[in-house]
């Protein structure tokens, strides 16, 4: 069959135009890979809203802290006073009227947005992670203590000796968390580890978090009998611990000093 063939004529026609389409059609499709690459993550920032009006001062949060982070529990020799390792505690505060009843907050690290700590921190053992949430590398940490100085809010701990878990006490430990040694600082972290597991669960699944199912996802909120403690997305402002953050009666510890805490208080209005 000759080049001057119409039949060969049509066929190269054919085929020409089925190569073109393919191309066409893989550039098309490497295009929308590209732009599906170059489209934004969504920027979170994990943030928490503390009720004072319904906190009823339990202690639960502090205890469901310490079970879940494996927080180690010193005696009560006076070797080791000053030396507990404090995740969340209650802070106390005087009373307001005289002769009434004592008043306090559960106090957890605040991950403030400009965080002191991670600006002084001569290792990156302390840095703010894509979320929002300063986290603590204990493996690096050398002991410096600069962090536990610059943290305006006393929310870091430092291990003077390494902890000793004996007899069924290793069964109660959490293995998604490690355990420190002496030498190094620990502090909250929000439970990332539940964040991480709620956060490759959605990506398992195809979605996006859903809000329903981070509320109570940080130990001390999820023991909260009052539901005192809301968490979540404090960058979506559909969330419900943005809404809360809107509230007329809330204030951020400190936050003259343009730390921006992600920890946010509703004041006492009980009547």
């Amino acid at each position: 069959m000759s080049a001057k063939d119409p039949n060969r004529r049509d066929l190269l026609r054919v085929l020409g135009a089925s190569v073109g389409a393919g191309v066409g059609a893989t550039a098309g499709l490497a295009a929308s890979a590209g732009e599906a690459a170059a489209a934004p993550a969504r920027t979170r920032r994990w943030g928490m809203v503390i009720d004072l009006d319904r906190c009823t001062l339990c202690s639960s949060c502090t205890v469901a802290c310490k079970q879940e982070n494996n927080v180690p529990v010193v005696g009560p020799d006076d070797e080791h006073v000053g030396a507990q390792i404090e995740w969340l505690s209650i802070l106390w505060q005087e009373p307001e009227q005289p002769g009434g009843l004592p008043q306090g907050m559960p106090f957890p690290c605040q991950h403030c947005a400009d965080a002191p700590c991670v600006k002084v921190c001569p290792v990156g053992a302390t840095y703010k992670n894509d979320e929002g949430i300063t986290m603590q590398i204990w493996d690096r940490c050398i002991g410096c203590r600069y962090c536990m100085v610059a943290c305006p809010y006393g929310r870091r701990s430092f291990n003077w000796e390494t902890p000793r878990w004996d007899g069924t006490q290793i069964q109660m430990l959490n293995p998604d968390v490690a355990t420190r040694t002496g030498g190094v600082v620990e502090k909250c972290t929000f439970c990332y580890q539940r964040v991480r597991r709620v956060r490759e669960r959605a990506a398992l699944e195809g979605r996006e978090i859903e809000d329903e199912e981070v509320r109570r996802l940080p130990a001390c909120a999820a023991a909260c009998p009052a539901e005192a403690i809301v968490f979540g997305d404090l960058a979506d402002p559909e969330s419900r611990v943005s809404e809360l953050a809107r509230d007329p009666r809330r204030f951020q510890l400190l936050d003259y000093l343009g730390t921006d805490p992600s920890v946010i208080y509703l004041k006492r209005d009980r009547r």
